[in-house]
């Protein structure tokens, strides 16, 4: 990988795949060989069908600070055409990821500690699950800039959180803790710091276990209920069951209850 920004393990006997974001000294801050390595490897991810879970996290003691702010100072120079381009770029790379996150059917967990911010707390609420370190800090921070969130900050705060709350977390750009983060909604736990590591691979492993196509379509569900009415989801929860219905995991699953005992799920 370029410069090795971006850090990709996968455990074959699991299937879980671990993606680092790896610029600790620069808090894992976004530049553009980062969007770039960071695309491509969620794309890798994305199609490897030996991949049953991906988890997110950042190298060192933060998971992601954001963009890059030098590298965004070093374009104030260039030509407003030229900044325009540059701008873009990075953004086209970074909103593919999300696009890759929010439409893998298998699940994704962002692993967080220290700083979360602006695209650092984008990214997280893209995943499906999100477990923090008690050290955990998040802050939208566009603002503070002079700039609107990307990445999906708009699309998913709301969501999570409601409008109110979301307005208060983009317009005045505040630090709150993990604890907030837990009230909100946007994270799912807390551990302590020294326990994030194997408290992430124990929910990754759990997760890889399970029937990885029921729980993609089940993902896929809840995503595109936010955008259908009751009669819309019903039929798509039909269609999804019924398809569920025709794999090798629903009769594993089944065997096992009738047999009582704990179903050993293939993927397939």
């Amino acid at each position: 990988m370029n410069d090795d920004v971006v850090l990709l393990q996968v455990d074959e006997a699991s299937g879980v795949a671990i993606v680092t974001l790896n610029r600790p000294k620069a808090l894992n801050a976004l530049d553009q060989v980062m969007a770039t390595e960071f695309a491509r490897v969620i794309a890798r991810v994305a199609d490897d069908e030996g991949v049953r879970v991906v988890v997110i996290q950042g190298a060192g003691a933060h998971f992601m600070a954001g963009g890059d702010i030098k590298f965004f100072a070093a374009m104030l120079d260039e030509p407003a055409a030229r900044r325009g381009e540059l701008i873009n770029g990075i953004i086209d790379r970074v909103h593919d990821s999300v696009i890759r996150i929010r439409a893998m059917d298998k699940p994704v967990v962002a692993s967080v500690r220290g700083a979360v911010a602006g695209f650092g707390l984008s990214l997280m609420n893209a995943c499906d699950l999100a477990i923090a370190a008690a050290d955990s800090y998040f802050t939208l921070a566009y603002c503070h800039i002079g700039t609107s969130p990307d990445g999906g900050g708009t699309y998913g705060l709301p969501r999570l959180v409601g409008l109110k709350q979301a307005m208060e977390i983009a317009l005045l750009g505040d630090r709150f803790d993990a604890e907030t983060a837990l009230r909100l909604g946007l994270i799912n736990r807390i551990v302590p710091v020294d326990e994030l590591s194997s408290a992430t691979i124990s929910l990754a492993r759990r997760l890889a276990r399970g029937p990885t196509k029921a729980l993609g379509r089940t993902k896929r569900l809840l995503n595109e209920s936010l955008q259908r009415n009751l009669a819309e989801q019903l039929r798509a929860e039909q269609d999804s069951f019924v398809a569920c219905a025709m794999s090798q995991d629903f009769a594993r699953g089944v065997s096992a209850f009738m047999e009582k005992r704990k179903p050993v799920f293939e993927g397939d």
